[in-house]
């Protein structure tokens, strides 16, 4: 039950500060949002790219500054892991702190746990599918994968 002296709306109070508020920028988004046809073609998306402006650059994909390793050997073990599979990748010759980069990268990029085991990464799953195209990427010149 609604007493009299309370408006029926909670907001109907907030009307009266709408006033004071500064006007909304719009936004890239919102533009393009509202300058829509009715088949959903935005009628501002190909006057901009017409126009001299350059379109902005795509972002290029990120290259190793330097050549990584000369060799990398992944290949699965099962074998004194109560049945799970790892992926073990060996032969990087990399330094330790080197090899906790790669390995943080490497587990980002495969959704994967993992650790350094002495000079070897452990990745948690059979992982070797994805990993030759991960390594090449960060300049490994030679990936063998076994098995």
């Amino acid at each position: 039950m609604a007493r009299n002296d309370r408006p029926a709306n909670p907001f109907a109070a907030l009307e009266s500060l709408r006033a004071v508020l500064p006007a909304a920028r719009p936004t890239a988004g919102r533009a393009l949002s509202e300058s829509r046809h009715a088949d959903g073609v935005a009628s501002g998306l190909g006057e901009r790219l017409s126009s001299s402006e350059p379109a902005p650059a795509p972002a290029a994909p990120a290259v190793p500054s330097e050549p990584g390793p000369a060799r990398a050997v992944v290949r699965m073990e099962r074998k004194g892991r109560a049945g799970k599979e790892v992926t073990v990748v060996e032969q990087l010759g990399l330094d330790a702190s080197a090899l906790q980069l790669w390995l943080a990268d490497l587990k980002r990029a495969l959704g994967c746990g993992g650790t350094v085991h002495g000079e070897t990464l452990l990745l948690q799953g059979d992982q070797r599918a994805r990993l030759e195209a991960l390594l090449r990427a960060r300049g490994v010149r030679r990936v063998s994968v076994a098995g």
